[in-house]
């Protein structure tokens, strides 16, 4: 393969639906409900809802050597109602037990009386609105694995054999 760095297959167990309390923290929330329900890995399929908050994370400009800094992210916050349009991203085991976490989202709001859509990373500080439900589709984790790559100095998910230049531990 060329142009893949890993690959595998996962047999899909159940789909985890929960709705989120108006005022908590979306990215805790979702740790909550994974460790409730026991998913080890999985696949965000939908996350929809109003927000009150948001902070979308995203690269300003790709780093000459990693890992990522601050410097190379742009934070931003917006304090306004928000309609949680798309939650993208994955579940994966740790090799020191519990799961990683790693999702994105696209928010849409008004501006000026046009409606803008934004996207980034979810990072804590995201705030649910009046409702979210987030569905996620849990998977057998056998063959997948988060860990640090040591090419971009970031955790990040495995699948199949576990590649030689990852380390088990962040």
């Amino acid at each position: 393969m060329k142009s893949i760095e890993c690959l595998g297959s996962s047999t899909v167990q159940r789909l985890v639906q929960f709705r989120i309390k108006p005022g908590a923290d979306l990215l805790k929330a979702i740790s909550e409900a994974v460790e409730a329900e026991g998913v080890k890995a999985g696949v965000f399929v939908s996350g929809l809802g109003a927000l009150k908050k948001a902070i979308f994370r995203n690269l300003k400009v790709f780093p000459e050597k990693f890992p990522v800094t601050p410097e190379d992210r742009l934070y931003l916050e917006i304090a306004a109602p928000l309609e949680l349009v798309s939650l993208t991203g994955w579940i994966a085991p740790k090799a020191e037990g519990g799961a990683e976490i790693h999702a994105h989202f696209a928010a849409s709001t008004v501006r000026n009386d046009t409606v803008v859509t934004l996207g980034g990373h979810l990072t804590e500080g995201t705030i649910c609105g009046i409702k979210v439900v987030v569905a996620i589709l849990a998977i057998d984790e056998a063959g997948l694995s988060a860990a640090m790559d040591q090419g971009s100095k970031a955790f990040d998910i495995f699948f199949g054999k576990r590649p030689w230049n990852v380390e088990k531990v962040r």
